[in-house]
This record gives structure tokens, C-alpha cells and sequence, in this order.
């Protein structure tokens, strides 16, 4: 399994073509959620992913700041193949880019409420209300990085 982390610009056609079937497959197939997946912010992310081969198995996109909130953020988290644990090693994969790359001292995500023991193990904590976003329930969480110690263990080795 191959970590890869790379801007917009540097996506080859066919994975930016598996990442974007990736989030179609579950947030509006299986998640039966008509909704602009194409919001105009993955040409400004870092997008975070886990392949085998050709095929995208989880991945995430970090925001730089100011591009969805004041201070970074990481959305669009999705895995393919649940309970391998590829969603904590995708997380953790995002966290590590936002820090390194983007010098990011915090990080906001708009987590469906589901979720939210999940994030909350990798130190967010709920900072809203729930809302609904396009039909889902969802709340503002937000990690300190601060928190969160550095680990200096190499990623692609996951």
C-alpha cells in the first residue's frame, strides 16, 4: 500500500479520476445525497491518499486556511474497504500533511455527527451544533495540533 500526498496540479488524470469516484461512490451513491461534489475547492487541497495498484482505497483533502475556514482544514474523508483501519491511517496521513506542508497549528472539519467518536480519538473536539448539511447531520469539530505529538515515522511505510 503506497501513501500519497500531492497538490491538485500534480494528480495524474487517472487518480484524480479514482479520487473523485472514490467520494461519488459513497457520499452520493451509498450515502443516497444528491450534492455538488465538485465545490470548486480541490484545485487549492493537498489531497491525501492510500492505493494499492491503480485503486484508491481512502482518502482526504487538506484545505490551506482561508480556503474553508480561517484555519486549515481536512474534508472529504472516505474510505473504500471499512474496518481495516485505513480510515485512522488516512486521518493521521492528513493531520501529518497539514502540519508539514502547510504549517498548520490547528484544523477545522465539518464531520458528519456519525462520526464523531472517530475524530474525537484523534483529539477533536466537537465545536458547534449540529446542522444539516445537504440532508446529512454534521457538526464543526476542531484539533489543536499543538495536542497532537509529531510522529516522525515515515508514512509511506503504512
Amino acid at each position: 500500500m503506497e501513501l500519497v500526498v500531492k497538490p491538485f496540479g500534480d494528480l495524474t488524470p487517472w487518480e484524480l479520476y479514482e479520487l473523485l469516484r472514490l467520494r461519488v461512490d459513497v457520499f452520493v451513491v451509498e450515502q443516497n445525497c444528491p450534492y455538488p461534489e465538485l465545490d470548486g475547492r480541490d484545485p487549492e487541497a493537498l489531497h491525501v491518499f492510500l492505493r494499492e495498484g491503480d485503486r484508491v482505497l481512502a482518502c482526504l483533502r487538506v484545505l490551506p486556511p482561508g480556503t474553508a475556514f480561517p484555519e486549515a482544514a481536512l474534508g472529504r474523508v472516505v474510505t473504500r474497504d471499512r474496518g481495516r483501519g485505513l480510515g485512522r491511517r488516512i486521518l493521521d496521513a492528513g493531520i501529518q500533511a497539514a502540519r508539514e506542508r502547510l504549517g498548520a497549528e490547528a484544523l477545522t472539519i465539518e464531520a458528519q455527527t456519525y462520526a464523531k467518536g472517530f475524530y474525537e480519538a484523534a483529539g477533536f473536539r466537537q465545536v458547534s451544533q449540529e446542522f444539516l448539511e445537504d440532508g446529512i447531520p454534521h457538526i464543526l469539530m476542531r484539533l489543536e495540533l499543538g495536542a497532537v505529538p509529531h510522529k516522525e515515522a515515515d508514512l509511506c511505510g503504512m
